[in-house]
């Protein structure tokens, strides 16, 4: 590929992610931003882990709207269930800030309660449009995979952090290049601790069929 099919690709790259976000925005934005802000997000990762996974050419808006309506009810369920951990984390950090002295002994599990909840959520899309599965078990596998997957769990939040920057540095980027960018980063970590997943239970099957053997 020469120098100008180079820049002509990094350029379409580009015009792809800030279209994306846009839709991303504007479809956060049709659904009042709290029922608008899971089916959006998803729509966004399952086109994302599509590009990423060297799918033929994607209609992008076509696919968007699609899993923007087939998503929405169950995503918001899920919505809702992030919703009120956070409210009851909220409660309970204020409830022990107004009883100081007696019940920080709580700080440090709510504290880990809290961590978890951030990684698992840092994980939720990325399992969602990949797996498929029923609701519940959609969390089981969000959760397993968030406990095993340190670096990865590391990894996404630095590239939150670093895109943090970048829009500190460059608010204009806000409404192009966002959380179009940050589900690319996040899908493709997420895509390489599924395979960590994957190839430890094949060890383990193996293991467990050369121990009968």
């Amino acid at each position: 590929m020469g120098g100008w099919d180079r820049f002509n690709s990094i350029v379409y790259g580009m015009l792809k992610l800030a279209y994306l976000n846009l839709l991303w925005i504007l479809f956060t934005l049709t659904g009042l931003v709290i029922f608008g802000l899971f089916p959006a997000t998803i729509a966004m990762f399952t086109i994302v882990r599509k590009w990423l996974q060297r799918a033929d050419e994607v209609p992008v808006f076509r696919t968007f709207w699609h899993t923007y309506k087939k998503e929405f009810i169950r995503s918001n369920g899920y919505s809702l269930l992030f919703i009120g951990i956070g409210y009851i984390l909220y409660y309970d950090f204020t409830f022990i800030s107004l009883n100081s002295g007696r019940l920080t002994f709580l700080v440090p599990v709510l504290v880990l309660i809290l961590i978890g909840c951030i990684i698992t959520l840092l994980f939720f899309f990325p399992v969602y449009v990949h797996f498929e599965l029923p609701f519940f078990k959609t969390l089981k596998q969000t959760l397993l995979i968030a406990l095993t997957s340190p670096f990865e769990a590391i990894q996404i939040l630095a590239a939150a952090c670093l895109l943090y920057g970048a829009i500190s540095l460059l608010p204009g980027i806000i409404p192009l290049f966002t959380g179009s960018v940050l589900s690319i980063a996040v899908m493709w970590i997420s895509l390489r601790a599924f395979e960590k997943v994957e190839k430890r239970k094949m060890s383990n099957v193996n293991s467990k069929q050369q121990h009968r053997g």
